[in-house]
């Protein structure tokens, strides 16, 4: 195995991504850190997330993430000229991501009926926020939508307070991992079939299945989860806690014989020998008791002196980070969590590695976010053919 195929297990993969904030272009970051060929559609103009975020000279650093390991290319779909070159790129592709409103591409006569003619074994990703039936589906969709549809925001925040948002696209990571591992799927069934196929995934579904049992709950007992803050209905205790020199700690007791050791170490061995304490649910039901003692006892320490004796303890328990401490951390710098890549528009810049590791095919960051168009005429014309007047006549009708 050569060391190009080593670091790009999906080389021979061609990715066409036309998607726009965020789910889609994840999923297409994922396929490219592995080595998949990703041409990325954007309109003449640039992309949104060119202009989303913080910026360094007007270049968009999330930009520079969302858009690693693709190939900027320039289209506008809406016009005739647009569509007939995204046919031509269709033959040669593998996979189309894209998160148009359903009926878009059948509109603009880009169906997949179509789609599969051109190329039967196109694989058709098309991320949306509710998907591409039901009642809801001509709806707009965006992450914080699946995030208060999906039931996660009735779950987050304290007992008292409101349903809490995350301040990050919490939905739209979920559906992008989604939407890889469903790719990869539809690739795998097509070695056995031979044809491609299309791939519905909504923001709202995804995050829905990681969050527990919450439909068996309901339909056999009745029960819905309410807020708890910090807590779980699951086990006790677990929070987080303030230190005595105002740094935070989160622990979790999802065992007996961990929640033993905590008690043990704020000295409180006695609690562990009630009968009640035996069962998660038990601890839960005495969730204020248990919770207390133990932020008495963080409340009386510093976090370092707090993780030494936990971990003595050998009882779970994590600092809470800030970015700073995350990129400060021995551990994460030894399995290079965050990597530092050289860009040519403002220099070294730091971002998330390849989310997990292969030991024979790790996948790489090749280069971050390119500018607008930068492979618009290297696409066309060697991967197309297109002649110089061809692309002039495209530019001319707004089609590039």
């Amino acid at each position: 195995m050569s060391e190009l195929e080593k670091v790009s297990p999906l080389q021979g993969v061609t990715v066409i991504d036309s998607a726009i904030l965020f789910a889609g272009p994840h999923c297409a970051s994922l396929l490219g850190d592995f080595g998949a060929d990703v041409i990325k559609i954007e309109l003449p103009v640039g992309d949104q997330s060119r202009t989303h975020g913080p910026a360094i000279n007007g270049t968009s650093l999330w930009w520079k993430t969302i858009g690693r390991n693709k190939k900027p290319v320039t289209l506008n779909l809406s016009t005739p000229e647009g569509q007939a070159v995204m046919l031509d790129l269709v033959k040669e592709a593998d996979v189309w991501i894209e998160n148009f409103r359903p009926g878009t591409l059948e509109r603009w006569g880009l169906g997949y009926d179509k789609l599969s003619e051109v190329n039967p074994r196109l694989i058709l990703v098309r991320v949306t926020g509710f998907g591409q039936f039901g009642p809801y589906a001509k709806r707009p969709g965006f992450g914080t939508l699946a995030e208060s549809m999906s039931g996660f925001a009735a779950l987050t925040g304290e007992p008292d307070g409101p349903p809490t948002l995350p301040p990050f696209g919490l939905a739209d990571g979920v559906a992008g991992i989604t939407a890889a591992y469903a790719t990869m799927v539809a690739l795998a069934a097509r070695e056995k079939t031979g044809k491609g196929q299309v791939v519905d995934i909504s923001l709202v579904e995804p995050l829905m299945s990681i969050l527990g049992v919450h439909a068996s709950n309901f339909q056999k007992l009745g029960v819905k989860q309410p807020r708890m803050g910090n807590r779980t209905n699951k086990n006790a205790p677990r929070n987080t806690y303030r230190t005595a020199d105002g740094k935070w700690v989160a622990i979790s007791t999802s065992s007996t014989q961990i929640a033993e050791r905590v008690m043990a170490l704020v000295g409180r061995p006695d609690i562990a020998a009630q009968e009640w304490f035996k069962s998660a649910s038990g601890r839960v039901q005495h969730g204020d008791e248990l919770d207390k003692l133990v932020a008495d006892w963080i409340a009386q320490h510093s976090q370092a002196d707090v993780i030494r004796e936990f971990e003595r303890a050998e009882a779970a328990i994590a600092p809470i980070y800030d970015v700073e401490d995350i990129l400060a951390d021995p551990h994460f710098q030894a399995i290079g969590t965050i990597k530092r890549v050289v860009d040519d528009e403002i220099g070294p810049l730091d971002m998330q590695n390849v989310v997990f590791r292969l030991s024979d095919t790790p996948g790489a960051i090749r280069w971050t976010g390119r500018p607008v168009g930068a492979d618009t005429e290297n696409i066309l014309k060697g991967r197309l053919g297109y002649s110089d007047d061809r692309l002039k006549e495209l530019r001319e009708k707004g089609a590039i």
